[in-house]
C-alpha cells in the first residue's frame, strides 16, 4: 500500500485512540455548561478566570451548543477549568486504511461491473467468481496508487 509510510501509520495509530469515544455523547446542554456545573463554578467565577463578563460566559455556552465555538475558545476555557481542550476525527469505518479500502472496493465494483455489462451485450459474459476477483484485484491497484480520485 501506498500508505504505508510512517507517518501515516502514526496518524492511524492517534486516530484508533480515538476510536472508542465516536459513541460518545455530547450533554444536551453542552460541555462547558455541564462541567462548569458539575464542579460547582458559577459563570461569574468562570468570567473572572477568563477576564470576561457573566454575559460573555453565558454566550459562550450558548455558541458551544450551536455548534459556533472556536477551538481556541474551547482551549482556554478547559484550561479555565483546569482541563485540557482535546479534539479529532474519529474514522466510520473504524481506521484510515480500512476507509481507504472500502472507497477502493466502491470504485473497483463500478469499473468492474460497467466492463462487465459491456461484454454481456458482446455474449462475452464473466461468471460472478471472475467478476470477484476482478473487483479485488482492480480495489487492490486502487489502494496501492491510492490516486485522489478515490475521493471524487
Amino acid at each position: 500500500m501506498k500508505n504505508d509510510t510512517l507517518q501515516f501509520q502514526q496518524l492511524n495509530e492517534k486516530l484508533e485512540k480515538l476510536t472508542g469515544l465516536q459513541h460518545l455523547i455530547v450533554p444536551p446542554i453542552g460541555w462547558i455548561k455541564a462541567i462548569r456545573k458539575g464542579i460547582g463554578m458559577s459563570m461569574e467565577q468562570l468570567g473572572k478566570k477568563l477576564s470576561i463578563t457573566k454575559q460573555a460566559v453565558m454566550d459562550m455556552e450558548k455558541r458551544e451548543k450551536e455548534g459556533a465555538i472556536t477551538i481556541k475558545s474551547m482551549q482556554e476555557i478547559a484550561k479555565a477549568m483546569d482541563m485540557r481542550f482535546v479534539y479529532g476525527f474519529v474514522p466510520n469505518a473504524g481506521s484510515l486504511e480500512q476507509m481507504i479500502e472500502t472507497r477502493a472496493l466502491e470504485i473497483a465494483t463500478k469499473i468492474v461491473h460497467r466492463t462487465s455489462t459491456t461484454m454481456k451485450l458482446e455474449n462475452q459474459a464473466n461468471s460472478n467468481k471472475r467478476i470477484e476477483n476482478a473487483i479485488k484485484e482492480r480495489a487492490a491497484e486502487i489502494i496501492n496508487k491510492t490516486p485522489k480520485i478515490l475521493w471524487d
